[in-house]
């Protein structure tokens, strides 16, 4: 039995996937800036891929056990890099997400919250494994999350917020929560977000008309319903084979919003039809099942608890990025991992995958 990691146990199937659409993403971001001011954002995102490879290898040699052994200790440092946005944070199109960093570079706290909360949250319910989940430690566990997403709200970036609930979810799910407390939860939250949405101290009115327009995007075509209508727009023009590279007329005429990150699927859709938009979903369940399979074959809890944080994210994410496009989902900003152009989504992923390699490797430990 082997001793050490070895990179022969790495999952070499889930990295061929993440690179198949990775080098999809980077094809599809050139086309959607070609003739915008954007142009060069697709050498951007080949650096920011080649980064997160390093990243991950790198991540994938440290023992998962060590990291949740300094979870209290990076969930603190991650509180406090969000209070430092809140002061001293770049100020753009009215929200701070980002702290400036030298050589001109953006640091997006909130993105590498998610990666801290999938390790505090696994660690958590591992620990309490074997016992029934009382109301202390539920609330224990709500609270753990619903600090950093208040203050992440308060930025404000309600999208980048919202992905930190699948991760609680996931964590109670796992933690073998009864369905009693889960339904009284459930009543719960529908209440407070109904209090929140009449209070209107929380969300923006812009978020607020973000949030509703997808139902009627043609009540108001100019205003909140624009994007939406032109996203759908450019999928029923894509048809059964798409118009081509860098041929979709509400790509390349710049009717779609922000074709290279919230809407990339879309343009992909309009460019490559509706086989392409098929190939990405097939892409995403293969990716999606490699790693439930690495969580199924862990070496102990806290390497499923781990993995399945990882799976909560991007389901969360792919779903409601590809449900907004379609006009199911209201539009809430979140990336679609691995195809968004973005260097903080794209290592945020990269790091994750990572933590499921080692998961994945530490199977074979002796």
């Amino acid at each position: 039995m082997r001793r050490f990691l070895s990179f022969n146990d790495f999952d070499w199937v889930l990295l061929g996937l993440v690179l198949v659409l990775s080098v999809i993403s980077v094809l599809e971001i050139y086309s959607a800036t070609l003739h915008t001011k954007f142009v060069g954002f697709d050498r951007n995102q080949v650096l920011w891929l080649l980064g997160g490879m390093v990243a991950m290898f790198a991540i994938s040699l440290i023992n998962y056990h060590r990291l949740l052994d300094i979870a209290v200790w990076a969930y603190g440092f991650g509180l406090v890099s969000l209070v430092a946005v809140l002061t001293v944070g770049t100020k753009v199109l009215g929200g701070r997400r980002w702290i400036k960093l030298p050589g001109g570079i953006h640091f997006q706290p909130s993105e590498w919250v998610k990666l801290i909360l999938i390790v505090v949250i696994a660690r958590y319910f591992s620990n309490l494994a074997g016992k029934e989940l009382s109301w202390r430690d539920v609330f224990k566990a709500m609270a753990m999350v619903g600090i950093p997403m208040l203050m992440v709200l308060k930025q404000p970036d309600l999208g980048t917020a919202l992905t930190y609930s699948p991760i609680l979810l996931m964590g109670m799910f796992l933690g073998g929560i009864s369905w009693r407390k889960g339904l009284i939860l459930a009543v719960v939250a529908l209440v407070t977000i109904g209090g929140i949405w009449a209070s209107g101290k929380v969300l923006k009115p812009y978020q607020k008309a973000r949030l509703t327009s997808f139902m009627n995007p043609d009540d108001d075509p100019r205003g909140t319903g624009y994007q939406i209508r032109q996203s759908l727009i450019a999928v029923g023009a894509g048809g059964v084979l798409g118009k081509g590279a860098t041929k979709g007329t509400q790509t390349q005429g710049d009717f779609l919003p922000i074709p290279y990150t919230d809407f990339i699927f879309a343009a992909f859709c309009e460019e490559h039809g509706f086989l392409g938009a098929v190939v990405v979903l097939l892409l995403y369940f293969f990716i999606l099942m490699r790693l439930i399979q690495n969580a199924q074959t862990a070496a102990d809890l806290p390497g499923t608890f781990l993995v399945m944080g990882v799976v909560a994210v991007l389901i969360f994410q792919i779903a409601v990025n590809i449900g907004m496009v379609v006009g199911l989902m209201p539009v809430t900003g979140i990336p679609l991992p691995l195809m968004s152009y973005g260097g903080s989504s794209v290592l945020f992923t990269f790091l994750a995958l990572g933590m499921v390699m080692n998961v994945r490797m530490s199977r074979f430990v002796n």
